[in-house]
C-alpha cells in the first residue's frame, strides 16, 4: 500500500516538524486506473517543479496518490469549526492530505496536498473520495479567481481514478491536487481552544506569524498584531470577492484561512442579476451566506478567531486584552469599506485600485446609487460594469439595453461623467475594461462543462471555458456565448452543492 515513487518534488515539512501534535500520519488510498484530466503547467513552473519528470505517464500516479513522492510526508491536519453557526469540535482533513511544502519561484512557502485521496482519521464515516465534477469545478473556479486577481488556493492537477464513487448515484471518481499559501484555518485555532490547550495555540500562532506575518514579531504585542493582519487580509479578500460578484456559499470558520486565501469551492457561484440576497447553495436554507451577508459573516468568523487568541492576548495586555481585540475587530468594517469603495471606483474608471486614497461623500453616493440601480432593475452584474467602457466612449446603448426604460440611469450617468470631467486625467475606456471582466465562470456554463466531463468523459467544454476565464478581461468575438447570461428560468432554479 505504501508505494514510494522515485520522483521528488523538493518538499519541505515545516508544519509537520514544528507542529507535531496537529495532525495524523496518513497514506493515500490507491486507485484503480488513474488518468490525467488536467495539469497546470504554469502553476507547476511557478512552484519550481520539474515538469519534464512529471510526464503524462508519471503525473497520474503521483497526483492520484498511487505513488507518493519520495520526499513526501502525507498528513491529515486537525481542525474544528463553526458550520452554519454550530460548533463542531473535530472536523479535520477527512478526504485531504498534505504532501508537503515547496518554496516557489518568488520565495514563498506553499502547501501541496491531495483532495479526494481516501479516508483519514477525520473522515467521520465518509469515504474520503471526490467526483470528477466537483474536482473540475474547484480547478476551474480557482483558476478563474486567480485570473480575476482574487487571493485563492489553486489546482495543480486533476486526475480521474477509473473507479466510481457512490453519492445519490454512481459518479466517476477523481483526485484534486491543491496548492495553498497554507491550510491553517480559523478552525485550526478553534480545535485547540476547545480543548483548552493554550500552549498549542501559542505554538500555532508563532508558526503562522513566522510563515505569513513575520513583521508581527516586531510589534510589542505580536499576537494582537497577528489578529490585526488576519482581519485586514479577510477584509481585502471579501471586498475582492464581492467586486466580481462571487458568493462562497459555505463561509464556515473551517473554510476561513488565516492567510486570506479563498478555499473550498463547494457550493460557490457567481451572481447573475445583482441582488444582495442571492443564495445558490442548496444547504443554505436561511440565507446565512447570501451575497450581501458575506462581510458580516467574515467579521463573525474573525471574532471567533479573536476568542481563541484571548489567552495569549491576556499575557500581553492583561485586563486590556479584550478591549484591544475588540478595537482590532472594529477595524474590519472600515477596512472592508475602504477596499470595496476604492475597488468600485476603479471599476467606474474613477480611481487607481493600487493607490488607495480618501473617498469623498459624492463618490460613495455614486457607488451606492449604482448598486441600487442594478438591484432595482435586476441587471446582470458583470455586463453592467463592463458596458460602462462603451458609455465612457460616448455610446451607452449596450448599457441602456440592460435596464428597463429609466430616467434614473440617465441621471446617474450625468453625475458619473461630471466626476470624470472634474478629474485631472480623465479615465480611458481601456482602463475601465481592464478593471471589469467580460468573462466569469457563469453558472450554466460551469454546469455544462462539468456534466460533459463527468457524464460523457468529454473535456472539451471544460477546456474551452477554462481558457476563456483565464483571460477574463480580453474580449474575443468568438467567445460571445461565454459572456451571455443564463436564462432567468435557469438562474431561478439553480442550486449548488457541496462536492469536494
Amino acid at each position: 500500500m505504501m508505494n514510494r515513487s522515485t520522483i521528488a518534488l523538493d518538499l519541505e515539512h515545516s508544519y509537520a516538524e514544528q507542529l507535531p501534535d496537529f495532525f495524523a500520519e496518513v497514506w493515500p488510498t490507491p486507485v484503480r486506473n488513474p488518468g490525467l484530466l488536467q495539469f497546470n503547467q504554469s502553476l507547476a513552473r511557478e512552484l519550481g517543479l520539474d515538469t519534464k519528470a512529471l510526464s503524462v505517464e508519471v503525473a497520474p500516479q503521483i497526483f492520484s496518490g498511487n505513488e507518493v513522492p519520495c520526499d513526501a510526508r502525507p498528513i491529515a491536519q486537525a481542525y474544528a469549526g463553526h458550520q452554519f453557526g454550530n460548533f463542531v469540535p473535530q472536523l479535520g482533513d477527512g478526504r485531504a492530505m498534505l504532501l508537503g511544502e515547496v518554496i516557489d519561484c518568488h520565495g514563498v512557502r506553499r502547501d501541496i496536498g491531495l483532495k479526494g485521496s481516501g479516508r483519514t482519521p477525520f473522515s467521520r464515516g465518509g469515504d474520503g473520495k471526490a467526483g470528477v465534477g466537483p474536482v473540475l469545478r474547484e480547478y476551474l473556479l480557482g483558476e478563474a479567481m486567480h485570473a480575476l486577481g482574487v487571493p485563492t488556493t489553486r489546482a495543480l492537477a486533476a486526475v480521474s481514478t477509473g473507479e466510481p464513487i457512490m453519492r445519490e448515484r454512481p459518479l466517476p471518481g477523481a483526485v484534486l491536487t491543491r496548492v495553498a499559501a497554507s491550510h491553517v484555518r480559523v478552525g485550526t485555532f478553534q480545535y485547540f481552544a476547545a480543548r483548552r490547550q493554550f500552549e498549542h495555540i501559542r505554538t500555532l500562532a508563532d508558526y503562522v506569524i513566522r510563515r505569513h506575518y513575520p513583521k508581527s514579531f516586531e510589534d510589542d504585542q505580536p499576537y494582537l498584531a497577528l489578529l490585526r493582519n488576519v482581519v485586514e487580509s479577510q477584509a481585502v479578500l471579501l471586498a475582492r470577492w464581492m467586486l466580481v460578484g462571487f458568493i462562497h456559499g459555505v463561509m464556515n470558520t473551517d473554510n476561513t484561512t488565516i492567510s486570506g486565501e479563498t478555499i473550498d469551492y463547494g457550493p460557490c457561484a457567481f451572481m447573475d442579476s445583482y441582488d444582495p440576497r442571492t443564495v445558490f447553495s442548496s444547504i443554505d436554507h436561511a440565507g446565512r451566506y447570501a451575497f450581501g451577508n458575506q462581510p458580516g459573516v467574515a467579521l463573525w468568523n474573525l471574532t471567533r478567531f479573536a476568542e481563541t487568541l484571548l489567552p495569549l492576548l491576556d499575557q500581553e495586555a492583561g485586563e486590556q486584552a479584550s478591549a484591544d481585540a475588540t478595537a482590532v475587530l472594529e477595524t474590519f468594517v472600515p477596512t472592508f469599506q475602504q477596499h470595496w469603495y476604492q475597488g468600485a471606483l476603479a471599476k467606474l474608471g474613477l480611481a487607481d485600485p493600487d493607490k488607495p486614497g480618501s473617498l469623498s461623500a459624492s463618490e460613495r453616493t455614486l457607488v451606492d446609487d449604482w448598486h441600487e440601480l442594478l438591484a432595482e432593475h435586476a441587471v446582470d452584474y458583470t455586463l453592467a460594469w463592463r458596458f460602462l467602457a462603451e458609455a465612457a466612449e460616448g455610446n451607452a446603448d449596450k448599457l441602456e439595453s440592460l435596464f428597463a426604460a429609466s430616467t434614473e440611469l440617465d441621471e446617474w450617468l450625468k453625475r458619473w461623467r461630471a466626476i470624470q470631467n472634474g478629474m485631472a486625467s480623465p479615465p480611458l475606456a481601456s482602463a475601465i475594461r481592464s478593471a471589469n471582466p467580460l468573462y466569469i465562470p457563469r453558472n450554466h456554463l460551469v454546469e455544462e462543462a462539468i456534466a460533459a466531463a463527468s457524464d460523457d468523459g468529454d473535456l472539451r467544454p471544460f477546456e474551452s471555458l477554462l481558457k476563456v476565464v483565464q483571460a477574463p478581461f480580453d474580449e474575443h468575438p468568438a467567445y460571445a456565448r461565454y459572456a451571455t447570461p443564463a436564462t432567468q428560468e435557469f438562474t431561478a432554479n439553480y442550486k449548488t452543492f457541496c462536492g469536494t
